[in-house]
């Protein structure tokens, strides 16, 4: 079974508010977006985003240029479908992160919560951290969230790799400056907790983007 299959398997068999990452509301996340990009109408791309409710509260915040990108099209029809006539105001990717095409420069917010922790090869995530420099505008943000270093081992029965705000920074390298980090205590749908941190770069001026 390969990656896509996988998830598409995870959403055939559990609702979108059963999975262990659901969040009713991603209050950190928003918070964090509304921090560094107060223009509601910058570009901003949630990575993973599936079937999260993110995009609803970045819509209800006047957030006009708004995509979500995941690699299973049934977490992205749940969102589709919960956002109704709304939908028609997102761009949706249903595409591999690693190997989607993205614009140059074309975002200046760049959000995943719970996807990085799934590349457990290094070069995967250097292929991540490539995309990001490719998509992310000089002076953009980036919001990262994985587990934290005494957070899960595994997820959906997949490996993960656990971080703390140094090891997680020390992957994107010079070009990304960390400005904050933050832990969250994640409650699980079924009733555990799950350790996460969150990392805010902002992509430096100087970086040279791979074209």
């Amino acid at each position: 079974m390969n990656n896509r299959e996988h998830w598409e398997s995870v959403y055939s068999r559990k609702a979108a508010t059963e999975v262990s990452w659901y969040q009713a509301e991603a209050e950190r996340s928003l918070d964090l977006i509304r921090r560094t990009t107060p223009d509601r109408a910058a570009p901003i791309i949630d990575v993973g985003g599936g079937a999260s409710t993110l995009v609803d509260s970045l819509l209800d915040s006047g957030y006009r240029a708004i995509t979500v990108l995941d690699l299973a099209p049934a977490a992205l029809a749940v969102a589709r479908q919960r956002l109704g006539d709304r939908a028609t105001d997102v761009h949706w990717i249903a595409d591999d992160v690693l190997t989607a095409t993205l614009p140059n420069g074309g975002f200046a917010l760049w959000h995943d919560r719970a996807v990085f922790h799934f590349l457990t090869g290094a070069r995967d995530r250097a292929r991540y951290v490539a995309q990001v420099r490719r998509a992310v505008r000089p002076g953009g943000h980036v919001v990262v969230a994985t587990f934290a270093d005494d957070g899960p081992t595994r997820c959906s029965g997949l490996e993960v790799v656990r971080y703390t705000p140094d090891s997680m920074h020390a992957e994107f390298g010079a070009a990304f400056r960390l400005l904050d980090s933050m832990r969250e205590e994640h409650h699980t749908p079924a009733g555990t907790t799950q350790e996460f941190v969150y990392c805010l770069c902002r992509v430096e001026a100087g970086a040279r983007r791979s074209q």
